[in-house]
């Protein structure tokens, strides 16, 4: 029985559920309330009855909040999942509304695929509400599930095989977990305890980032054994072309390898999956013949980005030599990271806590089958929230935020991660993400480096369920935010725009007002000059690490905070510090850089100029304050022959070709059912015979890249630590509104700064189509000269040297779409 009772001034239930709109507050009695553990393990309803026992109205429950308030000691449990001791095993799951927990063990012999052995009640801990049992045997290898009795929503009472939300081993395709110990011997390799951990970033800011999807790195790599392509063991072939390319780019100054989801992911075959040949048809670039042969296996292939998650935290078998055998995977996980550490790299991982493949009675839903309705984020009908795309997870509810951080911490303790990228991170709350920080922190003994996409919007959006872990919402925390400023203002539009709308909308480095396109041209409202001065401006606020408060003169006269220049209506000045700017212009979102400069670039440009507008874009990223971001391929004018969505687009797609011979443009039509409805702007563009690059513009770019992270890695005035050595060491010159907006230039004093070896450094960056002279007084008499990697006989960009500094005048000659910079020893 219930009482509406007056309502509660704000406590930590009324904040918590603020964002539900104003109601009667209901209050249970006493006797009721010591029934909750009991009554929700069975159908709970809300009814409003005349005083005959009449039903007036009805409602479902949402029952998170109480189990939270009665179980917060679950939080407590260290050992979820299975564990092994010395003579005994034991086997725990979280599961407070079931009425009945069973343990179905299966073989070890047959990789768990036969039938259950054996079965075993679980006892529940009435003030955790884990079930548990604990068996006299060491059942180490031995594949298990739970057979649960729970009541669902909307179907009754049901009984279901579900799968461990804390498994850390699995068979082929998820279909049994299996007991293991990660400390065996036995599941690491030679070495693993005492390969050195590369000891490249003190600071965050250090963090040069490569995103890179461990299929496409070496499944065209003719150098890699063919067992070992599209498999994590790629990454041991130490004298393979794509180990070399990372060897190469680990000595000029890269610092980690992030990779895109390897976690047990529901959305490619873990056996027997196949890979069409579509190089055989020899189609033309722009025919729709290799998308309609991919369409044909797509739900069979071996290709997915991956951000579909099944079970948290065990590697996909896809990319082992072997998925049957749950070790396998384990073993070769582990090497992978050992050979990247070995190469120099650190290990980040791209994680996706945010949401799952499925929920309810789906077969591949794993959490809602445990515990229905709690571990994910529902809406006032009680509805699965899907704003992410797929089924939101609630890490603001107790026990999903718990799963989230033990999972990042046996990523970090046991298979040796270094740092991580939460997709979009602004779906979770701000104390969660903290209270992981101390976690993994704590359990691994170092700094373990968070970034993420802070992207507001959804359910969430605006702190309307709580403070989120979103961009602008993170200061003080140093977990990295994306930066969207760095994206559009470069590439111009936005991340969504469709291919027919991306030619109307040029970036700063890629035509805006100076060098117009044919869209633009013929089109009705023509960029107007004050347009790109605004976009000089974005660029110099991301140039100083998008400091909210950092001073920034303005096109119009005035200096102002960061945050009161204008992006799409928003401030473009959002971070406390650089530590938490990520800032790119490509990563696996959207079209590549190369792809979307083709659509916004005119026409006639040379490839050789294309090459030059991809380099002036990793340029303000590279030299830019914050943390560097790259896409795998960025460098070599990567191309997915203007697909903008790739996801699961399979290999022909979303190929690297580390012979340096093959972008990728003109693979033909991308796929119809992202792309179909642009293919008339697509095609003409992919039939064009003076865009796809050369072998010589690809090495171009990729030898100008290094030269950038060498550049980058040779001083720590491109590497601030803090905001306030941004805010005192860094200034902008050619401002205003009389200053050339196609060029902008950085002064950064490097006095007293540790590792800074030089006393001054100013970058400029040219994106017109002619030379430009910028000049700054007080940088009369200062002894500046071009960078020793840009003056060097082996520099890849010639036309740098071509760059002056007149110390008389304190002008500067900056060559047509260069990046140049100077120091004073």
């Amino acid at each position: 029985t219930l009482q509406i009772v007056p309502a509660e001034p704000q406590t930590p239930s009324t904040l918590r559920f603020s964002h539900i709109a104003p109601g009667a507050t209901l209050r249970l009695s006493e006797a009721d309330a010591r029934q909750l553990p009991s009554l929700l393990r069975q159908q709970v309803l809300l009814t409003r009855e005349e005083a005959s026992g009449r039903v007036l109205e009805a409602t479902h429950v949402q029952i998170a909040g109480a189990l939270d308030a009665l179980y917060d000691r679950a939080a407590q449990v260290q050992d979820l999942g299975s564990s092994l001791q010395e003579r005994t095993t034991t086997f725990k799951v979280w599961a407070p509304t079931a009425q009945q927990v069973q343990l179905c063990l299966f073989g070890a012999d047959d990789h768990g695929v036969g039938s259950a052995v054996d079965l075993v009640a679980l006892h529940r801990d009435e003030v955790t509400g884990v079930w548990a049992a604990k068996l006299p045997q060491r059942l180490n290898g031995v594949h298990y599930a739970f057979l649960v009795d729970v009541h669902v929503r909307g179907v009754g009472r049901v009984r279901q095989l579900a799968s461990d939300p804390y498994a850390l081993a699995l068979n082929a395709d998820s279909a049994r977990a299996r007991v293991v110990d990660l400390n065996d011997a036995a599941l690491k390799p030679p070495g693993w305890a005492t390969t050195p951990r590369p000891k490249t970033v003190r600071s965050a800011t250090d963090l040069v980032v490569y995103e890179l999807h461990v299929r496409d790195f070496s499944v065209g790599d003719a150098s890699v054994p063919p067992a070992h392509r599209g498999k994590y063991l790629a990454f041991t072939q130490s004298t393979s072309r794509g180990m070399q390319h990372l060897k190469r780019l680990a000595r000029a100054g890269l610092t980690d390898v992030h990779l895109l989801p390897v976690f047990d992911l529901a959305t490619v075959p873990e056996v027997d999956c196949v890979t069409p040949d579509i190089a055989s048809l020899k189609s033309a670039p722009d025919s729709p013949e290799p998308q309609a042969l991919m369409a044909q296996t797509q739900a069979r292939d071996c290709f997915n980005w991956g951000y579909d998650p099944w079970h948290y935290t065990v590697p996909e078998g896809s990319y082992a030599s072997d998925a049957r055998d749950a070790r396998v995977r384990i073993v070769e996980f582990r090497r992978m990271v050992q050979a990247l550490h070995r190469t120099g790299l650190r290990v980040g991982m791209d994680v996706v806590y945010n949401h799952t493949t499925a929920s309810g009675q789906h077969p591949k839903s794993v959490l809602d089958r445990i515990v229905p309705g709690y571990y994910h984020r529902l809406n006032a009908l009680g509805e699965v929230e899907r704003s992410t795309c797929c089924d939101n997870t609630a890490t603001e509810h107790l026990m999903m935020g718990k799963l989230m951080m033990d999972s990042v911490v046996v990523w970090a303790r046991d298979y040796g991660i270094d740092s991580f990228r939460f997709d979009l991170m602004g779906h979770q709350p701000r104390a969660v993400m903290e209270q992981l920080q101390q976690a993994v922190n704590a359990a691994t003994g170092r700094h373990i480096h968070l970034l993420g996409e802070g992207w507001n919007f959804g359910e969430v959006e605006n702190g309307k369920r709580f403070v989120q872990a979103a961009q602008g919402a993170l200061n003080g925390s140093g977990i990295g935010s994306f930066n969207d400023r760095a994206r559009d203002t470069l590439r111009g539009g936005g991340c969504c725009d469709a291919a027919s709308d991306a030619p109307k909308r040029q970036g700063w480095v890629n035509g805006l007002y100076y060098a117009p396109n044919e869209t633009v041209q013929a089109g009705s409202s023509a960029p107007r000059r004050e347009d790109l001065l605004q976009a000089a401006d974005l660029v110099r606020v991301v140039m100083g690490g998008s400091l909210r408060d950092l001073r920034v003169p303005t096109w119009r006269g005035p200096v102002v905070n960061a945050s009161e220049v204008n992006y799409a209506g928003q401030g473009a000045g959002f971070a406390s510090q650089p530590s938490e700017v990520v800032n790119y212009a490509e990563n696996h979102d959207n079209e590549t850089l190369f792809d979307a400069h083709v659509l916004k670039l005119p026409g006639s440009t040379s490839r050789e100029d294309r090459a030059r507008v991809q380099h002036l874009a990793s340029a303000v990223v590279a030299l830019s304050q914050g943390v560097a971001y790259f896409h795998a391929g960025q460098e070599i004018l990567r191309s997915k022959s203007l697909d903008r969505n790739s996801y699961d687009s399979g290999d022909w797609f979303n190929r690297l070709d580390w012979t340096l011979t093959d972008n990728g443009f003109g693979a033909g039509l991308p796929p119809k059912a992202e792309n179909g409805a642009h293919w008339s702007v697509l095609g003409p563009r992919l039939a064009d015979p003076r865009i796809k690059p050369s072998s010589a513009d690809i090495i171009w770019t990729r030898d100008a890249f290094l030269d950038l992270l060498k550049i980058r890695a040779s001083t720590t005035m491109l590497r601030l630590p803090t905001a306030q050595d941004v805010k005192q060491r860094l200034r902008f010159f050619n401002t205003g509104v009389h200053q050339e907006p196609t060029v902008v230039a950085v002064d950064i004093d490097g006095a007293g700064l540790a590792g800074a070896r030089y006393r001054r450094l100013v970058a400029l960056i040219n994106v017109d189509l002619v030379e430009h002279q910028v000049s700054d007084e007080s940088l009369r008499g200062q002894p500046l000269r071009l960078h020793p990697v840009l003056a060097s006989a082996q520099a890849a960009d010639r036309r740098a040297r071509l760059a002056r500094f007149d110390g008389q005048l304190g002008s500067f000659t900056v060559p047509a779409r260069t990046a140049v910079v100077f120091v004073a020893p």
